[in-house]
């Protein structure tokens, strides 16, 4: 009722803007780390922090030494987290948004669910599905240990091809001698 009073804001508006809050409220801890903003921690880097550190409080209080400790996170990633927990304002605005609802914790189902199938691996998703979404593959490439990279190089150990496989993608990838897998190769894999 308060909204739709502000100048310029229907009752439709104003009902789609707390269907975005709720919404909101039901974002992955990942994703909320990733949307915090801090310097360096890109959406891997996110996964791989809510990996390590399940709950917001455990990555708060880790240490430089602590962070570096998990795969792929250097001293500069390191430090640009621990500077954003030492400053007030940052851990104010991360308990106001707790307050509120967000996720900064793991998922119990998520948890139970992980495991290192994967792990070490590096993993290009390239066409078009039948089984699952690539996003779906993403997610159980994560959830296995894997990494999931947008090109193919010299350290891509699997591509995941589906109909309609991007060519030049095709072509490198023979040409660097990585390994072209399907869905069903992929799956049998994880175990799935």
């Amino acid at each position: 009722e308060d909204i739709v009073n502000l100048d310029r804001w229907a009752e439709t508006s104003a009902r789609n803007l707390l269907a975005s809050i709720e919404k909101s409220k039901t974002v992955p801890y990942e994703r909320v780390l990733f949307a915090l903003g801090i310097r360096y921690v890109g959406e891997t880097v996110a996964q791989k922090l809510a990996h390590a550190f399940p709950d917001i409080d455990a990555l708060a209080a880790a240490t430089p030494e602590q962070l570096m400790s998990v795969e792929e996170i250097g001293d500069r990633i390191a430090q640009s987290v621990t500077e954003f927990f030492s400053k007030p304002k940052f851990v104010d605005f991360v308990d106001r948004l707790r307050r509120n609802g967000l996720q900064f914790a793991v998922n119990e189902e998520a948890l139970a669910g992980r495991t290192d199938k994967l792990k070490g691996l590096s993993i290009v998703i390239s066409g078009t599905f039948a089984l699952h979404s690539r996003d779906e593959y993403k997610a159980m490439i994560l959830q296995n240990g894997g990494k999931n990279s947008g090109s193919v190089s010299g350290s891509t150990d699997y591509i995941l091809a589906g109909e309609n496989m991007g060519p030049a993608k095709l072509e490198k990838a023979r040409k660097l001698g990585v390994k072209i897998i399907d869905e069903q190769a992929f799956l049998e894999m994880i175990g799935s």
